[in-house]
């Protein structure tokens, strides 16, 4: 009842965490965005580096399937895969088109300044010393570089995950390292992965990975009605998902 007051009243869902994140929360459209969204925006340049010859690390690369969508969009790019020897995506991993690194899950046996990008999508809440590898991701990420990808907020327990993100806190973190966040925008639902799990995992839930979620849905209905901008509905968003999108820039 407390919720559907503020509602009603015109009270923002989120404002804490809008002000919290001091406008990092984008109002250029609020759909549902997944890390694959600045494969492409690197494609088209619109990362502020050119993708031709742009050094590139996917971190946590798991079996490589990014490879396939960043020569899609950036065919010129020099693409690297990293990731823990005894990863089951990577123990799994088949594909021999492509350079792939075993690395401690600390310490990346890269140079400093060796990449223009780190892509990292679905694996910061799987890591057990995250301020110590995402040091080594602001070392390696060349200033004026990014580091862009998606992590888990409200997900239950998945592939030996350890711990959950909140975007505030990937922030703060982030921000301490020389790393700037830029964005944040919201990924699939909270509710749609306890059901999803709930439900064994069937794989007919993809499709809320594709488009708004259900509870995305409600809540860009809900903004509607109220005629809230993109940036809102973005906030409301992010306090609910069970997954997000970061990007932040090598200072």
């Amino acid at each position: 009842m407390a919720r559907a007051r503020g509602i009603r009243s015109g009270r923002l869902i989120g404002r804490d965490l809008s002000e919290a994140l001091g406008g990092r929360i984008p109002g250029d459209h609020s759909r549902q965005t997944t890390a694959e969204h600045f494969i492409e925006r690197f494609g088209a340049g619109a990362l502020g580096m050119p993708p031709a010859g742009a050094r590139v690390l996917d971190l946590g690369c798991g079996g490589g399937d990014s490879v396939d969508l960043f020569r899609r969009f950036a065919p010129g790019c020099d693409w690297t895969g990293a990731d823990i020897p005894d990863s089951p995506e990577a123990l799994g991993r088949t594909r021999t088109d492509a350079r792939f690194v075993s690395f401690d899950g600390r310490t990346l046996p890269f140079a400093d300044a060796s990449f223009d990008l780190v892509y990292c999508k679905q694996v910061l809440e799987h890591v057990r010393a995250p301020r110590a590898l995402l040091a080594e991701v602001a070392r390696v990420v060349r200033p004026g570089g990014a580091f862009a990808g998606s992590t888990s907020q409200l997900e239950p327990y998945h592939s030996f995950s350890v711990g959950n993100w909140t975007p505030y806190g990937l922030t703060v973190l982030l921000d301490e390292l020389g790393l700037g966040v830029q964005e944040l925008r919201p990924g699939v639902d909270a509710f749609t992965l306890l059901a999803w799990r709930a439900l064994g995992s069937p794989a007919g839930f993809r499709r809320a990975w594709e488009r708004d979620s259900p509870a995305n849905r409600a809540i860009a209905a809900l903004g509607r009605i109220r005629g809230a901008d993109a940036r809102t509905v973005n906030t409301a968003k992010l306090v609910f998902a069970g997954q997000f999108a970061f990007l932040a820039l090598r200072r």
